[in-house]
């Protein structure tokens, strides 16, 4: 209500009418204000918990089909991360809204808040360190004052808290004792150490090289962190004790490197890695040798072995595998070829090219997404690289449904199905390369295939052989992340100790075992056990014995 100045009251009473009515009509369009205000927070609340469940359900999805079906591309596990990556975005900033909407709703009556929907939490683990506070029940009644007070039950908040890495200092005893009829001197014998005339207990060595070769801290970084925490343990001390740790392991690396190649068929590839070396870095490589029987069914438990060296010369991976005679999985490498001639290997190894090299090779003229980022710069799409693409996903699309089956059901599925298919594609790529210019950029694909179509065609035979050698590249997976924070390795010395460590590890993975318990109950017991024992402390053993004595 708005009065003109010739509408006002002339008397008091009649003034505090109007002023009051004034008062009424502010304070209504204030609420509704507020109430606009609150509602419309309310509605990019609710907008943007809706955009972060359909993220959340587009991640699962994602997840799931890659659990059903394993593990298909980089690209695939390049769209999980950056789904992953929106996800926590889109989770921000919906917390952010709702908090928005929270402080919006307050100021109104009529308008409710928003709230999230949060995802049912798990129980928390058994063994958690638990700390009961109770906080100082009343001593009177807040309603009448009386002090006769029963308890009637209590309510339990559960706050999950970070406490700092904790270290304690472990002092041994060892009384001495002298025999009162011969002088003789008696003291037990000195604690085990995981490492000679070492300090260092077996749990924290342990997570020092976890923290070294799986997460990819470098020990200057480890070392700075230690000093932050109290812990003055110089960069060369930790460097002291990674090389006993490693020289400690050896003979659990013998035994997974024997178990490796006893396989009947293996995936082998390598990545780089650069090495110091007379004041300046040199392009070395890591190679790995993966064994993984559970496509189709095998009962022996996966493993993966890794060497390093100072380049790529055919001759390390010669000598890797001089006394290996099954399948190889694998690019083509010519380092390898070697290894495939009865002339030149006594028991040559029967070659499996990887498709999913032959399929990258016809993706990339043939990838719609990328040429429509480029815009005008981008070159057109490939007709027959998209064709051959096509073709090559309809053979996944077959060995994704035959996974984890035994060899002979895998072998005669790929008969009745794969095998018309790629003949056909063989027939089609054949007409198609005859018409192509000496200028097109699809020939290189097509001769890639071509040249070596008995090899890539052998899983057509052989129910063991994959269709590409993933196992191998998700291997070498962490290296190609984690040589961004090490950078390089010290020496060729230092590149075999990395190699030895990822060997025990990634195994580790691979038979779903806590690398960092498993290693520090290895650091623990290697030393006692005896060499017919060793076995026991492989990475499938140590899980199947544990799990022996949970049951007990």
């Amino acid at each position: 209500m708005n009065l003109k100045p010739d509408d006002l009251p002339s008397d008091l009473a009649s003034a505090q009418a109007a002023l009051l009515v004034e008062r009424e009509a502010r304070q209504r369009v204030e609420a509704e204000r507020d109430a606009a205000v609150a509602e419309a927070a309310s509605a990019q609340a609710k907008l943007s918990d809706t955009e972060a469940l359909i993220a959340h359900l587009q991640l699962r999805i994602e997840k799931l089909k890659r659990e059903l079906h394993g593990s298909r591309s980089e690209r695939t596990a390049r769209l999980i991360e950056q789904l992953e990556l929106q996800l926590e975005d889109l989770v921000m900033s919906a917390t952010e809204d709702e908090l928005a909407a929270r402080a919006a709703a307050a100021k109104t009556q009529t308008v409710r808040a928003f709230t999230r929907k949060r995802p049912v939490r798990k129980p928390w683990p058994d063994d958690i360190e638990r700390e009961r506070v109770v906080i100082d029940p009343p001593t009177t009644c807040a309603c009448c004052g009386g002090a006769r007070l029963s308890k009637l039950g209590e309510d339990v908040t559960r706050t999950l808290e970070a406490i700092p890495r904790r270290y304690k200092l472990i002092e041994t005893v060892r009384e001495k004792f002298t025999c009162r009829d011969c002088e003789a001197i008696t003291q037990p014998p000195a604690p085990f150490h995981a490492t000679p005339r070492g300090f260092i207990g077996p749990s924290l060595l342990a997570m020092i090289l976890v923290d070294k070769f799986n997460q990819h801290q470098p020990l200057n970084r480890q070392s700075t962190r230690f000093r932050c925490e109290g812990i003055d343990l110089s960069t060369q001390t930790l460097a002291d004790q990674v090389g006993h740790g490693t020289f400690a392991v050896m003979p659990l690396f013998d035994l997974i490197e024997s178990h490796v190649f006893a396989a009947e068929r293996l995936h082998g590839d390598d990545t780089t890695i650069r090495i110091l070396a007379k004041g300046k870095c040199t392009t070395g490589r890591i190679w790995t040798y993966v064994r993984d029987d559970r496509p189709f069914g095998g009962q022996a438990s996966p493993a993966a072995v890794y060497y390093a060296s100072g380049d790529r010369r055919g001759e390390h991976p010669q000598k890797h595998m001089a006394r290996f005679s099954g399948i190889l999985q694998a690019d083509c490498y010519n380092g390898f070829e070697p290894l495939f001639d009865p002339k030149k290997k006594a028991l040559p190894i029967t070659p499996a090219f990887c498709l999913a090299h032959a399929r990258r090779k016809f993706f990339e003229l043939a990838d719609i997404a990328k040429n429509a980022r480029e815009g005008k710069k981008g070159k057109p799409i490939s007709p027959i690289a998209l064709e051959a693409v096509r073709r090559l996903d309809a053979l996944f699309v077959i060995e994704r449904e035959i996974n984890g089956l035994t060899a002979a059901e895998r072998l005669s599925v790929r008969q009745q199905k794969s095998k018309p298919l790629f003949d056909a594609m063989h027939e089609w790529v054949t007409t198609e390369r005859a018409t192509l210019s000496r200028s097109s950029e699809v020939r290189e694909p097509i001769d890639y295939m071509l040249k070596r179509w008995a090899d890539f065609a052998r899983f057509l035979d052989d129910g063991r052989i994959c269709l590409t050698n993933n196992a191998a590249e998700r291997a070498l997976r962490g290296i190609a992340l984690g040589r961004r924070n090490w950078t390089f390795a010290g020496s060729q010395r230092g590149a075999d100790r990395a190699a030895v460590m990822l060997t025990l590890l990634t195994t580790a993975r691979l038979n779903d075992v806590d690398p960092q318990a498993w290693l520090a109950d290895v650091l623990a017991r290697i030393a006692d056990l005896p060499a017919s024992r060793l076995h026991e402390l492989l990475p499938w053993e140590w899980k199947r014995l544990r799990a022996v004595e949970k049951k007990l």
